[in-house]
């Protein structure tokens, strides 16, 4: 029975995890937003023991900061910080992609593996850049974030891909409130995803080169547009660009 109810617990730990967590990408925790254990618990209806855990995980990837007296706040990353996990995420990409799947040590069968692992990857592709085209930001989200969590997979290292995939969310939950107030969101919503598993199922190292390096200066090309204040943060009442950020 002991071992039964610490197996509940844990799973109700990570699915208020989870739901916490598609709220902030869902823009219905806003940055900067504050909130109790005691609020959350009432609001899912559960004992405080397992939210505290799973507040403390959120913490733990960054999403949230916690405060002993006030409890616990969304994070609020700036232009500079969102630059910063672009260019983490695009090292550490570079090394693994052009490593693993180009690598002197690569067989023709291990890269015949790989290609035949990457059918359910393509699907995910398709459908993440069906819905950044469209302008469906919240399916993107979820399509785009299990496209490389999937793709991350082949590495067979999951602490490089639980770190990749801790950027990317975080990256996104700094994306969010400007996509969601931006009529040109459209225009800045990448869609690469099946470019990258074509050059990848035809171990074409040029192509992936090309595809990696667009996803790395589309994001940062949308960082300066936000530094150079064309975009105003919508949380921030026409505030000022960040004066720790590029460009501002």
């Amino acid at each position: 029975m002991g071992a039964s109810g610490a197996v509940t617990r844990s799973t109700l730990r990570q699915q208020i995890a989870d739901a916490l967590r598609d709220e902030v990408l869902a823009g219905r925790l806003q940055p900067g937003r504050e909130f109790t254990v005691k609020q959350i618990a009432e609001q899912y209806g559960v004992s405080a023991t397992p939210v505290r855990e799973a507040l403390f995980d959120l913490s733990a990837q960054g999403l949230l900061e916690s405060d002993q007296h006030r409890g616990f706040r969304v994070r609020e990353f700036t232009v500079a910080d969102y630059r910063s996990l672009v260019e983490a995420r695009s090292l550490v990409i570079d090394g693994v992609v052009r490593g693993i799947f180009f690598g002197p040590s690569l067989s023709t069968a291990q890269l015949t593996g790989y290609r035949d692992c990457l059918v359910p990857v393509r699907r995910r592709a398709q459908e993440a850049a069906r819905a950044a085209l469209g302008g469906d930001l919240d399916i993107l989200i979820g399509y785009d974030l299990r496209f490389w969590r999937e793709l991350g997979t082949l590495v067979g290292n999951a602490y490089i891909n639980d770190f990749l995939h801790r950027l990317r969310v975080q990256a996104w939950v700094f994306a969010v409130p400007y996509l969601r107030h931006d009529a040109r969101a459209r225009d800045w919503l990448w869609h690469g995803h099946p470019d990258l598993v074509a050059a990848i199922t035809l171990g074409d190292h040029d192509a992936v080169r090309a595809v990696l390096d667009d996803y790395s200066a589309h994001a940062l090309n949308w960082a300066d547009r936000l530094a150079s204040g064309e975009l105003e943060h919508p949380g921030r009442g026409g505030q000022e660009p960040d004066p720790g950020a590029p460009g501002a």
